[in-house]
């Protein structure tokens, strides 16, 4: 299973994002490709500490049910997965800014190291191990690189 945290897998993440432009068309979902830059900056900036969550009540009832399946399982995130209301970005961005925020968080976010995301609360999921959040976010970037044919 891929983890952020892996050198390799990070650098192939990264290697994808390099080719992403500005004018990329989506396979599903309703966000543009600067919107996705946001959105998965927003959800990396959580698991990188930047951005304290609580967990949410649904995820206190149902996170048992389904984080075997989402963190452990070897399927990737489906298309049109729920997703957090406050990662939610609907307004318009700047692609180049966008690409920028996400490439300096990917970046710092893996170099931080399992360690440093040990333990830090998942708006659904709650607290998670550090090599838990590495396959999560893993999950989430190429789901949305997916999107965009990247």
């Amino acid at each position: 299973m891929k983890n952020f945290f892996e050198l390799s897998d990070r650098r192939e993440l990264l290697d994808r994002l390099d080719g992403l432009r500005p004018g990329a068309a989506r396979l599903w979902g309703k966000m543009d490709v600067a919107q996705m830059c946001a959105h998965c900056a927003i959800a990396l900036e959580v698991a990188a500490g930047d951005v304290p969550k609580t967990q949410a009540f649904i995820g206190k009832v149902l996170a048992p049910f389904v984080k075997k399946k989402f963190i452990h399982g070897t399927e990737p995130l489906s298309k049109n997965s729920p997703t957090d209301p406050t990662f939610v970005v609907s307004d318009s961005r700047d692609f180049a800014r966008e690409k920028a925020r996400l490439v300096e968080v990917v970046k710092r976010f893996g170099e931080a190291g399992v360690t440093a995301a040990d333990g830090r609360m998942h708006s659904f999921f709650g607290r998670l191990k550090g090599d838990e959040w590495g396959v999560l976010m893993h999950k989430h970037l190429d789901h949305h690189l997916r999107q965009f044919g990247a």
